[in-house]
């Protein structure tokens, strides 16, 4: 056995205090508002007319990286926790039932008013609706819905959630947990992406229709650090052993520490993503290795700030201040304001009659973003709140046989009852 197989030991989990990650509520405001500003900094013109801060405004597409990151690590959490703990998987129709209550009520309702609002969209036909209704744009050469073309990441995570339990049974198994195992799935995920952007999307592009680069294998490294993420925490509050498991997990939560450091990296290497390294800040196709490039600086600004929402000291200001309600709050209705600033900022220039590509930045980006909370408070309340309340319908797996359990692997884990929710 080696060093990485070597098994997790610690306390029962019946005795290990619950475990919340507040800050990460604020980050996925911060990640909605990033991916807000780029596209309303587009609409401005600032891309082209603003130098290296335009370049810098169209990289703030980060934002995706931050959802991807935040997704792998909440979602992978529960399977992680109950591999370590010796007990069964969590149902798969219960997770896809509050998987599909978080994202369709919300996503048909902004993709029915886009729709049909927008004029733009008027000439679509039924099939056309068809297809954007069930999110599958990105797998066609029909041009994306205005008001919608940001669904595409929308698209890319209802992949993943519908791949996560295959890849949680590939990476945990049945037989308990074995951390070189993990790795290497976590290294084939990374190892695909690269692949995908360098050589993968083009050959499936030339057979298929849609957009490759807009597909999950293109973005399976941002989920992987997610994931990685989530192993990390839950060996770190079990009291990792092993000759190679223990210093990593030791380093990464020492690194999360530090919040100042990580956003100081992940402010760098942004900065580096804004050079022709990363390719082109407006429409034209980027070379493979600029799209490969990209998605690796994206990758560690993601991880980056994601660290820090799970190993900050509870006590500082930083986590503080991420953990305050409101900043919480604006997490909460992050997937409106996600879901639906597109639609608002066609409203905002109709209604103003301002002219794309000639409007000043600041004004269009406030009224962009007020009205967007505004709305993304409104959906929270009318339709998100109360399809969630549906989540006690969901359907349960039947228990996967296993032998007798002990009162130890019995114990319900607070990595399951508490802690930042999934939405």
């Amino acid at each position: 056995m080696s060093a990485l197989d070597t098994p997790v030991a610690g306390a029962a989990p019946g005795e290990r205090p619950a475990v919340t990650f507040p800050a990460l509520d604020a980050l996925r405001a911060v990640g909605a508002v990033a991916v807000l500003t780029t596209h309303v900094a587009f609409w401005a013109g600032d891309y082209t007319v603003a130098g290296a801060w335009g370049t810098l405004l169209a990289r703030l597409d980060v934002g995706v990286a931050l959802f991807f990151v935040l997704s792998g690590f909440l979602l992978s959490r529960p399977w992680v926790a109950r591999s370590l703990d010796d007990r069964p998987a969590p149902g798969a129709g219960r997770y896809l039932w509050k998987r599909a209550l978080r994202i369709v009520p919300l996503y048909l309702v902004a993709a029915v008013l886009a729709l049909a609002l927008i004029g733009d969209n008027a000439g679509r036909s039924p099939a056309q609706w068809v297809v954007t209704l069930l999110l599958l744009d990105t797998f066609t050469d029909a041009p994306d819905p205005a008001g919608l073309t940001h669904m595409w990441s929308l698209a890319v995570e209802v992949t993943f959630y519908l791949l996560l339990p295959l890849l949680m049974l590939l990476a945990l198994g049945r037989r308990g947990f074995r951390a070189g195992r993990v790795a290497l799935v976590l290294a084939a995920m990374v190892a695909a992406t690269c692949w995908w952007h360098v050589d993968g999307a083009a050959r499936v592009g030339a057979s298929t229709t849609g957009n490759p680069l807009q597909w999950l294998p293109a973005y399976l490294s941002w989920f992987a650090l997610g994931i990685g993420l989530a192993v990390v925490h839950e060996l770190h509050v079990r009291g990792a052993t092993g000759r190679l498991v223990r210093p990593l997990v030791e380093g990464v939560v020492r690194f999360g520490r530090q919040p100042g450091v990580c956003w100081a990296l992940a402010a760098g290497l942004l900065l580096v993503s804004a050079t022709p390294l990363a390719g082109p800040s407006m429409l034209a196709a980027p070379t493979a290795a600029e799209s490969l490039t990209k998605s690796l600086l994206y990758a560690a600004v993601g991880a980056l700030v994601v660290v820090t929402g799970v190993f900050a000291p509870a006590d500082g200001t930083y986590a503080r201040v991420l953990g305050h309600p409101v900043a919480r709050h604006l997490g909460v209705i992050s997937y409106g304001l996600f879901a639906l600033h597109l639609p608002v900022l066609h409203l905002v220039m109709h209604v103003t009659g301002w002219t794309l590509f000639e409007v000043h930045l600041l004004p269009l980006w406030l009224l962009t973003l007020g009205t967007s909370l505004v709305v993304a408070e409104a959906a929270y309340r009318v339709v998100e709140r109360p399809a969630l309340r549906l989540k006690s319908w969901s359907p349960r797996s039947p228990r996967s046989p296993r032998s007798p359990r002990s009162p130890r692997s019995r114990a319900r884990t607070s990595t399951e009852t508490s802690g930042t929710s999934t939405r």
